[in-house]
Formats: structure tokens, C-alpha cells, sequence
């Protein structure tokens, strides 16, 4: 069966959002975490999409009630990290319908590992019931952004980490990737941002928002931390002949003194609705309505997710969408 992984702007069912519960994971911010997870689970359930919250425990599960309505459908998971972009099963669609990838999972190169991660994205496919496919390439979901038409991007620093697959080379990830998810043309960018403990996730660096067009930052200052690496991505997304289009960055974001991996490039595309983190950069309003002019088909909104980003990511890897049936597209 010819299969291929959807982009995520095609219509979905519902999205799956990971609920924040490990208060050493957000020392300070775990509070504040809660509530901005809370806030974009709303906006997307208050858009008229079906949104799946997982919640850990009792506990848990009381203090997300307490801050979601109740269109937003409560799940009771065990995971770890709330990544759900790469914990979450890769679903494609073909002629017979959709189905399930499942890729190996080691805690973004042994870094990470927390009781639950592994067996998350079998449970999930368990409760779906769509036919499911397994492969032994270490691959997390945030690690790849898809236009719909067999073209995706990836990161050299991610992909061909010696943390994640070893003994495989270039072309054997390219044919896996192909086999598993339909992806024919493989765009390689060079390294992520800078203390992005994920090794550099495309989904925090550059994102396609329509059939070979990606978004791209670039610099807001002269103290913008990663300035060279949006270039060299730019660069080499034009060579591969991909339209760019660059949005601002946030500028330099700081936590005690460490560089933050702040992007809006880390906003989730629902099917009614846009969801933008923000930082409190005064960079945010432009970031916001510069994202705003790719999706004219929908509404997009800036939210603050500066405590969520404390605990290592945005409402991009917090969540992962259910796309729809293809005859439903």
C-alpha cells in the first residue's frame, strides 16, 4: 500500500495534548506549565476541535479539570515527559485508510528516559485501533515536518546523531523514511538551536506551511543567538529549491542565564486554529502575524509559553494530531 504522512494542516479529528505533572521537570514553573497547557487545550477544544488532554494520575487529573472546560476530554496515560510530538504514533494514510507507525524511542539520545515514554505511543495505538507498523529506527516526531506531498525536512544534527541510529547512514534513514512514512525527497537542514536538548528538532527551527513553501526565522538583533544557524538553514532550503519565507525570531531568551531555545516556528496547526508560544519578547506580536499571513484559512493566536519552554519544549511537541480519514479530506 502506497502510504503517505499527512501535513498537519489537513483536516484532523482530534489533537492529543501531554499534561505536565513532574514538578522536577518544571522546578519553579510546574504551576504556571499547567496553566498555559491548559490555555492552548481550551483555545483548541473552544475551536471546535475534539482535544484528548493525558493526565498521569488522580492527582493530576484534578488539577487539569480544575482548568479545562469541558470540551476538553480527559485521558488518563502513563507517560513521562509530555512530548507527545515524539512519543505519540506517526499516522499516514492511503488507499486502505489509515495507519500507525511506531519508531524506537531512547529519550531524545538517552538524554531524557522517563517510565512511560516507551510504551505511550503503544497505548495510544492500542486505543485507536488502526493497524500499526513497527520499525527499529530510533525517531522522534518533532524531529520531521512534512508538506503533504512526499517532501520533509529534518535536521543533520538530530538525524544523523550517533546518539540515535549509529549503523545507519544517510540514505539507509532516507529509505526508512520512505518506507515507513511515504517520504520520497528528504530536505536536510544542518543543526537546530542553540540548548535545544532535543539535538536540534526541526520543528523548532523551520516548518512548512504549504507544499514545498517553510518558514524560516531570522535574526531580530545583533545579540540573537542563533542568527548563523537560521542563515545556513535558509541557504540551504533555497539551494534545494524550497520557497522560504523568514518570520522574526524571538531575539535573545535568557533563563538564568542559560540561552533559551525560544521559536514561534514551535506552533501547533490544528484544523480550525493556529496556536503561536510567546515569550514576553517584543518580538511576539510581529512573530504572531507573520505566522498569521501563511494560514489565512484559519485564526491564529499567540499564547504565552514561557513556563512550558522551562520544562524543554513548546505546544508543538506537547501535542500530536489525529488526522483525518482520507475519504474525510
Amino acid at each position: 500500500m502506497t502510504v503517505l504522512m499527512p501535513p498537519e494542516w489537513a483536516p484532523q479529528d482530534w489533537l492529543w495534548i501531554g499534561f505536565p505533572h513532574l514538578a522536577d521537570e518544571w522546578p519553579g514553573y510546574l504551576a504556571r506549565a499547567q496553566e498555559q497547557i491548559a490555555a492552548f487545550a481550551n483555545a483548541v477544544a473552544d475551536s471546535g476541535q475534539s482535544v484528548r488532554l493525558a493526565v498521569r494520575n488522580e492527582a493530576n487529573e484534578k488539577r487539569a479539570r480544575e482548568l479545562v472546560s469541558e470540551a476538553v476530554t480527559l485521558d488518563r496515560q502513563v507517560y513521562g515527559d509530555i512530548w507527545l510530538r515524539d512519543t505519540a504514533p506517526l499516522i499516514v494514510g492511503g488507499d486502505d485508510g489509515r495507519a500507525a507507525r511506531m519508531f524506537g524511542f531512547n529519550g531524545w539520545g538517552g538524554k531524557y528516559l522517563m517510565p512511560g515514554d516507551e510504551t505511550i505511543g503503544g497505548d495510544l495505538v492500542q486505543g485507536i485501533g488502526l493497524p500499526t507498523t513497527k520499525s527499529a529506527m530510533i525517531l522522534e516526531g518533532g524531529a520531521l515536518d512534512g508538506d503533504g506531498t512526499g517532501l520533509v525536512a529534518t535536521t543533520e544534527q538530530c538525524l544523523l546523531n550517533p546518539n540515535r541510529n549509529p549503523d545507519l547512514s544517510r540514505t539507509d534513514i532516507e529509505a526508512e523514511l520512505h518506507r515507513m512514512l511515504g517520504f520520497g525527497r528528504v530536505l536536510w537542514l544542518g543543526n537546530g538551536l542553540i540548548n535545544d536538548h532535543t539535538d536540534g528538532h526541526v520543528d523548532n527551527l523551520a516548518r512548512f506551511v504549504g507544499p514545498n513553501r517553510l518558514v524560516v526565522p531570522e535574526a531580530t538583533g545583533s545579540d540573537d543567538p542563533n542568527a548563523a544557524i537560521y542563515a545556513d538553514a535558509r541557504r540551504r532550503a533555497q539551494e534545494f529549491g524550497v520557497e522560504v519565507v523568514t518570520i522574526p525570531s524571538p531575539g535573545l531568551i535568557t533563563r538564568d542565564g542559560e540561552v533559551e531555545p525560544a521559536s514561534y516556528v514551535n506552533f501547533a496547526v490544528t484544523s480550525h486554529l493556529v496556536v503561536v508560544p510567546t515569550f514576553g519578547s517584543p518580538h511576539d506580536a510581529a512573530g504572531v502575524a507573520a505566522i498569521a499571513a501563511q494560514f489565512p484559512d484559519r485564526q491564529t493566536i499567540g499564547l504565552p509559553g514561557d513556563a512550558v519552554l522551562a520544562g524543554g519544549g513548546g505546544f508543538h511537541c506537547a501535542s500530536q494530531q489525529m488526522p483525518a480519514a482520507p475519504t474525510q479530506r
